[in-house]
């Protein structure tokens, strides 16, 4: 008996337990600046009951990510953003949200890139939901190996170009642009490397709007519904 207690304190010595590390940011004012590295499992920049919150004219702020398990929840209520949100691992969601907020303006101008790298991920992005975002240029892109994401993607804007490109199998896309698209519409361009992929496309404006869809890949499911 006292041999196994021995042997259980020994072993209790190495085993190091995996802790999380949580941000919550809550900031107001002109212009910020933020960059953050988190490199771990179970790390949190918000959650979906307390999302970081940044309000105010102009936002540029890029997120680094790396370990399983994370979660980034940020809502920017502002004039303008710019960033970058990136994650490497598996089962890690992004919460992304750029709207207004009050007497704040709309996100009139956003250049926003997501990039990952793994599986089992969770991207929900929206843009402009309460009011349409002026111009909105946002970057998607999935590394060799993602598979079985689900990409829910929401943009209302005047005038709105997204980017999507992703290799790997399993993977759903969900991609809703509105609003007016300017006198230059909106533009959506879709690649697809990859087995097993479901994709919703909705895109409407009163302008001329383009899609250009390029897949590889057996088993894919595809519906486009384009409007006026």
């Amino acid at each position: 008996m006292k041999t196994i207690t021995k042997l259980v304190m020994f072993l209790m010595m190495f085993i190091t337990p995996v802790m999380a590390n949580e941000i919550y940011v809550t900031q107001s004012g002109a212009t910020l600046t933020f960059d953050v590295l988190q490199d771990g499992q179970n790390n949190t920049i918000g959650n979906s009951t307390t999302a970081s919150t940044i309000t105010g004219a102009t936002s540029n702020f890029n997120i680094d990510q790396v370990g399983n398990t994370n979660v980034i929840t940020f809502n920017i209520n502002g004039a303008n953003y710019t960033g970058t949100l990136s994650t490497t691992g598996d089962s890690n969601d992004i919460d992304f949200n750029c709207d207004s907020s009050g007497s704040n303006s709309s996100c009139a101008t956003v250049t926003a890139s997501i990039v990952w790298v793994g599986s089992s991920n969770d991207l929900d992005i929206d843009i402009g939901e309460t009011a349409d975002a002026s111009g909105a240029t946002v970057n998607i892109t999935g590394a060799s190996g993602s598979d079985s994401n689900t990409i829910a993607t929401t943009i209302d804007g005047t005038s709105v170009v997204l980017t999507l490109s992703v290799d790997g199998d399993t993977n759903n896309y969900l991609i809703d642009i509105d609003g007016d698209g300017d006198s230059i519409g909106h533009t959506y361009i879709h690649t697809h490397t990859g087995s097993i992929a479901d994709v919703d496309i909705t895109q409407s404006g009163i302008y001329d709007n383009m899609i250009t869809l390029t897949t590889s890949g057996d088993n894919h499911d595809i519906d486009i519904i384009q409007r006026d």
